[in-house]
C-alpha cells in the first residue's frame, strides 16, 4: 500500500510538473509580447509618428502595439482622417485638396494634389500614388487608434485662396539687412570722401590716408553685397509665392469647382467608381508625362 501511495504521489508530482511545464511556454510568449510592446513604445513617439517610422516597424512590432479589435473604422474613421488631413494641410505640412464624397458604403475621403492622390475607405484601406499617399498612410494608422487625439479644425480648413498668398515673407529681416547695408555704404562713402579731401589738402590724414581708403572700400563693398543679398531674397520669395499660387490654382483652391481633369460624376458617386476613374486619370497623366519626356529627348532639350 505504501508503495502504491508513493507511486500515486510520484505520478501526481510528475503530472503537476508536466502541467507547470505546459503553462511555461504560454507565459513566456505573453511576456515576450509585453516586452516587445514596451520596447516599441519606448522607441517610437506615436504623437509624431511619421512614414519613416512606419516603414521601420516590423510586422511583429506593429501587431504587438496595435490591437486590431480596438481599431476605429467606418464613418468615424473617415471623420478623424478628414480632420487630421485638413489640419496638416492648414499647417502647410501637406499640400492637397481634401473632400468627403459618397454615402454609406461608397463614402470616401479623397485628397489630391498636382503630384498624386489618395482615397481612404471606411475599413482603413487606401488607394493612391505620389507623395500624398506616403503622407496619408501613417495618418490612417494613427486615426484608427482610440488613444490618438485628432486636432479640432474648421470645416473649411484647407488650402488658402491663391490671391491670399503674400508676395514675400520675412520682410522685417530684409528691412534690417537694408538698414545695415545702408549704414555700411554711407560709412564707406564717408571714408572715401575723407581720403579725397586729404588729396586736395582739405584734411591732413598723413600716413592714415591709405587705411582710411581701405576701410572705405571694404565698407562700401560690404554694403553693396548686403543690398544684392536682400534683392535676391525678395526675388526668390516672389518666385516661390508665384509657384505656390500656381499649384493652388492647379488643384482648384479658392474656386467652386474641381480641376477639369477630375471626373465630377465619379466624385459625386464615390465608392468603386471613383477609385477606377482616379486610377484612369493617373495613368493618363503618366502617359502624357512619358510622351513629353520622349519628345524632349528627341529634340535634344
Amino acid at each position: 500500500m505504501a508503495d502504491s501511495r508513493q507511486s500515486s504521489e510520484d505520478e501526481s508530482d510528475g503530472s503537476a510538473d508536466t502541467d507547470a511545464g505546459a503553462d511555461a511556454p504560454g507565459e513566456t510568449e505573453e511576456l515576450s509580447t509585453e516586452e516587445l510592446r514596451q520596447q516599441v513604445e519606448e522607441q517610437y513617439d506615436f504623437e509624431k509618428f511619421s512614414p519613416a517610422d512606419m516603414a521601420e516597424m516590423s510586422v511583429e512590432e506593429w501587431e504587438a502595439v496595435f490591437d486590431p479589435d480596438s481599431w476605429i473604422t467606418g464613418s468615424e474613421l473617415l471623420d478623424r482622417v478628414e480632420a487630421e488631413l485638413r489640419h496638416n494641410v492648414q499647417t502647410r505640412q501637406v499640400f492637397a485638396a481634401v473632400e468627403r464624397v459618397g454615402d454609406g458604403e461608397d463614402e470616401r475621403v479623397v485628397a489630391y494634389s498636382d503630384e498624386g492622390y489618395v482615397i481612404v475607405r471606411p475599413d482603413g484601406s487606401i488607394q493612391g500614388t505620389g507623395t500624398i499617399l506616403r503622407d496619408v498612410e501613417p495618418m490612417v494608422a494613427l486615426c484608427s487608434m482610440e488613444d490618438y487625439d485628432v486636432p479640432d479644425v474648421d470645416e473649411d480648413a484647407g488650402l488658402p485662396h491663391p490671391e491670399s498668398v503674400p508676395e514675400a515673407s520675412g520682410d522685417f529681416g530684409n528691412q534690417m539687412l537694408q538698414v545695415v547695408a545702408g549704414v555700411l555704404s554711407l560709412s564707406g562713402l564717408a571714408f572715401i570722401g575723407s581720403w579725397l579731401a586729404s588729396l586736395v589738402g582739405a584734411l591732413d590724414l598723413g600716413f592714415a590716408g591709405a587705411i582710411v581708403l581701405t576701410l572705405g572700400i571694404v565698407f562700401l563693398l560690404m554694403g553693396i553685397v548686403l543690398f544684392v543679398t536682400v534683392a535676391n531674397a525678395r526675388l526668390s520669395d516672389r518666385m516661390r509665392s508665384q509657384q505656390y499660387r500656381d499649384r493652388l490654382r492647379a488643384v482648384g483652391a479658392g474656386s467652386e469647382g474641381r480641376p477639369s481633369f477630375l471626373p465630377d460624376e465619379a466624385f459625386e458617386a464615390g465608392g468603386r467608381q471613383l477609385e477606377v476613374e482616379m486610377e484612369r486619370v493617373h495613368r493618363e497623366a503618366l502617359a502624357v508625362e512619358d510622351e513629353s519626356e520622349q519628345s524632349r529627348e528627341e529634340t535634344g532639350e
